[in-house]
């Protein structure tokens, strides 16, 4: 394992020292205040499964650069790999906000590397009942052995690129490493389960944080945002123990820690994990104004505005499952529970918009109906307000869900994504409102207003993921994965007959 670590801290050094001239290049580009990037995709390569809107970026080098580039060097960190994509063309320009970031991520792959004895990240295995055996053995004598190495917890506005850099610096590292990058929505849902399963223990908490630590010492939470009650009063607990275990946190976020659970039910009780994330982590904020998924081609897609389009919207899913009938279905969600799907067929379901956001269902009813199909198509979603304010919640979270999942929407709507949350603001927004005038009109009425913090703030993220879900870059990638996925299963059916 030291002569893994010796070998990339050196391709580091090496690649530091190839790519300096790039860097130097592109930082004056940056600094001089050219944010409006525009970036160009490498002939016939696969987009990458995250997608950044605006940046491109293929699983395969072009031939010549494959032959300069081999497997050590591209392991070299976060801002050497950045630089490389520059350097080789497959980015063309880029952010000063988000060089800033990648120095801070160059820190943390730098910190971990160093560390990477003392953090046991290799894998091992984990013999039966290590766990629970654990917890037992605490009681007796109480330890804590919490990372050498802080975390990052990185936060900025709506389509700034924090996922894609995270992303960027989780690939970089060993993949024999015990790491995990995973959705904030599906890393609580996966604890729930979890503390389901152990519910005999004294601590099942404690239990928990011990499966997830002996899985994963770098865990990476893209999105992190907390509006569940039973999730803010579980969390300074969780990571207590993720933190005493040697986990070390790198998470995603569109809001500062001290902003987490705003207005929150208790949320008196969530504070202390703030002060908990605080003293564990790095807190560095992307200050990019620019959200990179608008400046994609913005084309309509599959989302039609306008009422009675029932019709045009059954037609369009009939043409994308081709000659399968489409069904009633059921999905397997989490402990036991199923989602009703009323069709669905060639990996396509459709609903509407009542059936799936006016019903009592949340992520993990999302997740495993993503996880069985890549392509919804939703009927009537409304204009949202006070009056439908829970349903616009859940809108929300789907499209969270469908965006982590890289999935494909066709809907129909009353309004344009900007025009669905005209009535929805923060409580900062309602105070700067101007007063009503014959030259100020809106689509809705006033008193239909919804002042809510929480959705107020989330809606610039589902305006930004909702217009890049209709963007041609975005289909186009959507139908690559398709292909490919569909060239993995012939090939592993293939296998199966020859066996």
């Amino acid at each position: 394992m030291r002569a893994a670590v010796r070998n990339i801290k050196s391709a580091f050094r090496h690649q530091r020292n190839s790519y300096s001239v790039a860097f130097v290049r592109s930082r004056s580009h940056l600094i001089e205040g050219n944010s409006s990037s525009v970036y160009r995709q490498t002939g016939n390569a696969e987009i990458h499964r995250f997608l950044f809107p605006a940046i491109f970026i293929s699983r395969v080098f072009s031939t010549d650069a494959a032959a300069k580039v081999n497997i050590t060097v591209n392991k070299a960190g976060p801002l050497v790999e950045y630089e490389r994509r520059i350097a080789a063309g497959e980015l063309v320009d880029g952010d000063a906000c988000q060089v800033g970031t990648l120095r801070e991520l160059r820190r943390l792959y730098d910190e971990i590397v160093e560390s990477a004895d003392a953090c046991r990240l290799e894998r091992y295995a984990v013999p039966e009942k290590t766990v629970r055996n654990r917890w037992f053995w605490s009681r007796l004598m109480p330890r804590s052995s919490c990372s050498p190495v802080k975390g990052l917890y990185l936060y900025g506005g709506v389509g700034t690129g924090k996922t894609m850099l995270m992303d960027l610096f989780y690939d970089q590292l060993p993949s024999n490493w015990r790491k995990n990058r995973i959705h904030f929505h599906d890393f609580m849902l996966n604890v729930h389960s979890r503390l389901q399963r152990h519910k005999g223990v004294a601590d099942p908490l404690e239990v928990v944080a011990g499966e997830i630590s002996d899985e994963a010492v770098l865990l990476c939470l893209d999105e992190f945002m907390v509006t569940d009650v039973a999730d803010a009063l579980i969390l300074n607990r969780l990571f207590r123990h993720l933190f005493s275990n040697g986990v070390i946190l790198a998470a995603t976020s569109n809001r500062a820690p001290d902003n987490l659970y705003e207005g929150g039910l208790q949320r008196d009780l969530f504070l202390p994990f703030i002060a908990t994330l605080k003293e564990r982590c790095v807190v560095h904020e992307i200050g990019s104004a620019v959200d990179y998924r608008k400046l994609t081609s913005a084309e309509q897609g599959f989302y039609f505005i306008g009422k009675d389009l029932s019709g045009l919207l059954k037609q369009k899913f009939e043409q994308l499952i081709g000659e399968h009938v489409a069904s009633p279905q059921v999905v397997d969600v989490v402990m036991g529970r199923t989602l009703q799907v009323p069709l669905g067929a060639n990996g396509c379901a459709y609903f509407s918009f009542e059936e799936l956001c006016d019903k009592p269902l949340g992520a993990a009813d999302y997740f495993g109906l993503f996880k069985n199909f890549h392509t919804l198509a939703l009927e009537g979603v409304p204009d949202f307000g006070l009056h439908n304010r829970t349903a616009a919640y859940r809108f929300v979270t789907l499209v969270d869900v469908m965006y982590e999942n890289r999935s494909r929407l066709l809907c129909t709507a009353e309004g344009s994504p900007h025009e669905l949350f005209e009535n929805i603001m923060t409580v900062s927004d309602a105070q700067q409102m101007a007063p009503r005038t014959s030259s100020r009109s809106r689509r809705n009425d006033d008193s239909d207003l919804c002042v809510d913090n929480e959705l107020g703030f989330a809606k610039d993220r589902t305006i930004s993921r909702l217009t890049e879900m209709n963007s041609k870059e975005y289909l186009e990638q959507h139908a690559e994965e398709r292909q490919l996925s569909q060239q993995d299963a012939n090939a592993d059916a293939l296998k199966v007959y020859k066996a």
